[in-house]
């Protein structure tokens, strides 16, 4: 039996539609506006065929195309049923017009994105075909393209014998280096630090010659005398040849300029069969200068000492480190500070530098610095390098190093042979007496220099003359003599007694000379541009004399009626220092008695209150000094004695020295009892 359902039956009246009328201006501008909109929707995106707009352009039906508009546009049915629900054909128009407005406002945000991205894609796409170019071309041309260049790195990488922490450091680099773009802005900075880590030679030294033979010939053919820092250097070596291991010294050569200090190092070198470089630390004032910038900085690069191991390709080079008494601080640093952790044997094995930011090992280095003058240098420094003074050279070292080496040197830079020119040993000794005067030989150097210039031009002009040169031929060539040799003037007056000083170009005689005279309000006068040491060491003598007057025979009315006035000659010089002290005490007392100063006579020490001779410095200097003026007696504090000790023997011959302790000592030798007239 068939059950039928219940159903629901309804009579439907359609909603009469209100159309505006004819009249309304507003209602055909509403229409156009929609099938503009309509047409540009359907032109750009792409959701209806594109006969649609020629559909739509074709309606003429006004209410049909409102219909036809909302009924086939992409829009959901809740906004498909409020429009349906609106009578007013106008309103109706209006609100789907909005909703044109907003889909057509999603649809330009979405055209703009995908614009956005075809243009990176476009731009991504045209930089490959430009790489792939660039490539194919310097594949053409030779070159190595980045990927090439990677693999070069990883092959020499191989080859080093650096350790795991410096192996995993330079694969990390590597890596990053790899991942970046060639037209990267920090690709190059990146390129030159893997560079550096690859051609710093890690673990890699060169073999010493262990031949001390050979070492000590080397040495002796390149300079002449440093017999100490020659010896030094044998000790070095001999130590390595038994150990076979050591950490290098850090050696500080000091003394007066033109000595060879520097070429020192290179002698050094080539005896150890080492690479050598050298740094000038004359006027260095940036920390970074020896420690390197920091990679974070444009232009960063490794510190000169990094610098100078990798130009040398050795890690056990001999490395010079000039004029270290030079190195400034300013608001960039103190060099000096970072010189520290190089120049010390327990540091240097890890040294770091910023740019390397990877410890490198600096003990096998060999470390030379050159100082004129220790003061300048700061403790801390000084006490990490040994100290080995390189003194002024001798009259006979002058004279066989201008033989030996200057000569020959000047001979061949001019153009000239042995048989063009001539020096014999007198004319050197007078060209080093009158035409120089240093510790050192540059100025000789320039002056055999000079020398050579008029003998090539008169060579050259086929002028005649002098093939073996005489003294009167210097004075032809090189003009009047510019100093005069320093002689004793004798002891004819009483008051006047010889010193010994040490100046930066060697040691020198200087003449202490006192007078007395009446006066009312007695004082001390001193004049010859004392320094304020000098001054104090004067302040002293005449006070130690007023103490003991009766012991020294003066009568202590004296001080009371006469100004004493100690001058030291060559005003224009500057001096200063406690050397002078016995010097001007004898003076003092020998104008006081009148009694005669020994002939021949020099000293120098300083004196204190009590009456005690104190050591002082320079006394190699000092004493050639007075052995060129014609001095044979010598009068020293006991403690020189074994300064004098280290002298050559054959230098100290026709002197005669006398050691004191005491002033008493001092004013018994010195002074004669003879009576002599005063000035």
């Amino acid at each position: 039996v068939l059950t039928l359902k219940p159903y629901m039956k309804a009579r439907i009246n359609l909603a009469p539609e209100i159309i505006p009328s004819a009249e309304d201006g507003v209602f055909p501008a509403l229409v156009a506006t929609i099938k503009d909109m309509a047409a540009k929707i359907i032109a750009n995106a792409g959701i209806m065929p594109p006969e649609a707009v020629f559909a739509i352009r074709n309606i003429d039906n006004p209410v049909f195309l409102i219909n036809y508009v909302c009924v086939n546009f992409g829009l959901n049915v809740q906004e498909k049923q409020r429009l349906l629900e609106i009578d007013d054909i106008l309103d109706r128009g209006y609100q789907l017009l909005d909703l044109l407005n907003k889909e057509w406002q999603l649809l330009e945000i979405k055209i703009s994105i995908e614009n956005k991205a075809k243009e990176g894609i476009d731009q991504q796409q045209k930089q490959y075909f430009l790489q792939q170019q660039m490539k194919t071309i310097q594949e053409e041309l030779g070159g190595a393209s980045p990927e090439q260049d990677i693999l070069d790195f990883r092959e020499k990488a191989k080859q080093k014998k650096w350790n795991e922490n410096v192996a995993a450091l330079f694969e990390k680099e590597l890596k990053k280096l790899e991942r970046m773009t060639p037209h990267s802005p920090d690709y190059t900075t990146q390129l030159n630090y893997v560079e550096t880590l690859l051609e710093l030679p890690w673990n890699e030294y060169t073999k010493d010659n262990f031949n001390l033979k050979n070492a000590r010939k080397v040495l002796e053919q390149d300079h002449f005398g440093m017999e100490t820092v020659k010896e030094r250097i044998l000790e070095h070596l001999a130590v390595l040849k038994l150990k076979g291991d050591m950490k290098s010294p850090i050696i500080c050569l000091y003394g007066p300029p033109g000595t060879g200090k520097t070429s020192l190092g290179k002698s050094i070198a080539r005896a150890l069969n080492r690479k050598y470089v050298r740094i000038s630390l004359g006027g260095l004032h940036d920390e970074a200068e020896i420690r390197g910038h920091r990679r974070t900085y444009i232009g960063a690069l490794p510190g000169r000492i990094m610098q100078n191991i990798q130009k040398a390709q050795s890690a056990n080079p001999v490395f010079v480190l000039d004029e270290i008494d030079k190195v400034a601080a300013d608001y960039k640093g103190d060099p000096s500070s970072a010189l520290l952790e190089v120049l010390d044997p327990e540091q240097n094995t890890s040294f770091h530098d910023n740019y390397l930011d990877v410890d490198f090992d600096l003990s096998k280095v060999m470390f030379i610095a050159t100082a004129n003058n220790l003061n300048t240098i700061p403790r801390p420094l000084l006490d990490r390098m040994e100290l080995i003074e390189v003194s002024g050279y001798t009259q006979e070292e002058k004279v066989e190093i201008a033989r030996r080496h200057l000569v020959p040197k000047e001979l061949e830079n001019h153009g000239l042979t042995k048989e063009q020119l001539i020096l014999t040993k007198p004319v050197i000794e007078h060209l080093i007496e009158n035409y120089t005067r240093e510790s050192g030989v540059r100025e000789l150097d320039r002056q055999i220099a000079s020398l050579m210039r008029k003998i090539a031009k008169k060579v050259a002009s086929n002028e005649p003359y002098n093939v073996q040169l005489t003294v009167d031929d210097l004075k032809t060539f090189l003009g009047v003599p510019r100093y005069t040799k320093e002689k004793y003037q004798g002891n004819d007056y009483a008051g006047v007694v010889t010193g010994l000083a040490w100046t930066q170009v060697g040691g020198e005689i200087l003449y202490i000379e006192s007078s007395l005279s009446k006066s009312k309000s007695p004082q001390l006068t001193l004049t010859g541009n004392l320094g304020e040491v000098m001054k104090e060491s004067a302040v002293i003598a005449l006070e130690y004399i007023k103490a003991h007057a009766e012991q020294l025979g003066i009568d202590s009315e004296m001080f009371e009626k006469w100004n004493v006035h100690i001058h030291v000659p060559e005003g224009a010089i500057p001096k200063d220092g406690p050397s002078a002290g016995i010097t001007m005490l004898t003076a003092l007392v020998s104008a006081f008695t009148k009694r005669k100063v020994r002939k021949n006579l020099a000293m120098t020490g300083e004196i204190t209150l009590r009456g005690k001779v104190l050591p002082v410095g320079g006394i190699k200097e000092k004493i050639l000094a007075a052995k060129r003026a014609g001095i044979t007696e010598l009068v020293l504090c006991e403690e020189n004695k074994k300064d004098v000790e280290e002298i050559n023997a054959s230098y100290l011959k026709g002197l005669h020295f006398h050691y004191v302790n005491d002033i008493m000592e001092v004013i018994n030798f010195a002074l004669l009892d003879e009576k002599v007239r005063m000035e």
